[in-house]
């Protein structure tokens, strides 16, 4: 039998790893972590880290593997996931891999893209904007720049928004350009199945996640990560917004609803990613999951 890996995509909160695991035990298959929010053993509430109890009912490769403290790229990663997918294809030709992260199950499916050498003057002079005025000013540019890149790529991130602003200023192209080399070659073939919902459910069930992350204790873990909130791996949704609320810049209800809304911005870019892919096979995410396994084996 040929290798496969089942790749499960979609926004956050609708259910990706509760099939995933149905998926696994289906199969009898490892789960690997394409979330790059999850590699971090410091953080667990805020990443929606799967329970203890799910851990329990599949092997899961890549969550919290990191700590926060250490550098780990998608580049990393790729190198990292390729090797253990390989290593679990000797005794099942099913692997399963899920996870919202576009760049990160890319880099695993497809392979990176290769972007042109540019002058290191750019992004020095991109930081020091940064470090002045904030991320505002740098994704405006962005959006004036390479609208595409800026309604996909994780623009709150300050390393994704300087290497898109510095390949668009370094080569005169838009960064998206670059996002279209041929795909490297994989010892596996990808079956990739989607979950969505219309976007107000969407909208609604991040809203319960949230509040939920927080009768769960997301304050005290946030508190304790004070010290780091300089990190990169802290320079994200949940956690940044909360970052302001302890420091007095804004109040509680208002880090709340920054969270939410952030959160739904974070699923809309998405979407918006995973549906340039031709090859992924959406279901409804309130879908049978015998209805979806039944057509992954159609497929196999």
């Amino acid at each position: 039998m040929t290798n496969i890996l089942i790749s499960v995509v979609g926004p956050t909160a609708i259910g990706k790893t509760a099939l995933s695991i149905k998926l696994a035990q289906h199969f009898n298959a490892d789960i690997i972590s394409a979330d790059s929010r999850q590699f971090y053993k410091e953080m667990h509430i805020g990443t929606a880290v799967p329970s203890r109890e799910e851990l329990n009912t599949a092997k899961h490769h890549f969550i919290q593997h990191k700590s926060i403290e250490e550098s780990y790229s998608v580049g990393d990663f790729e190198r990292d996931a390729i090797a253990k997918i390989s290593e679990l294809h000797q005794k099942n030709p099913i692997v399963i891999m899920v996870g919202g992260s576009g760049l990160y199950v890319k880099a695993v499916t497809k392979g990176l893209d290769d972007f042109p050498d540019v002058d290191k003057n750019i992004r020095e002079e991109l930081n020091k904007k940064l470090e002045t005025n904030g991320l505002k000013p740098l994704q405006n540019q962005l959006k004036e720049l390479d609208p595409e890149a800026y309604n996909t790529i994780a623009i709150d991130n300050p390393q994704r928004l300087v290497r898109a602003l510095e390949i668009c200023i370094g080569t005169n192209k838009p960064y998206s350009s670059f996002l279209t080399n041929p795909e490297k070659k994989r010892d596996f073939k990808t079956i990739t199945i989607g979950l969505d919902a219309k976007r107000d459910i969407i909208y609604d069930r991040i809203n319960q996640r949230v509040d939920l992350m927080i009768e769960n204790g997301l304050l005290e873990e946030v508190k304790k990560l004070l010290p780091y909130k300089n990190l990169n791996a802290l320079n994200t949704v949940g956690y940044k917004e909360l970052f302001r609320y302890f420091e007095g810049f804004d109040t509680l209800d208002f880090a709340i609803s920054e969270i939410k809304k952030n959160t739904r911005r974070f699923a809309k870019r998405q979407l918006t990613w995973f549906r340039k892919n031709e090859n992924i096979t959406w279901f409804n995410y309130q879908t049978d999951k015998d209805q979806i396994i039944s057509y992954v084996e159609k497929q196999l």
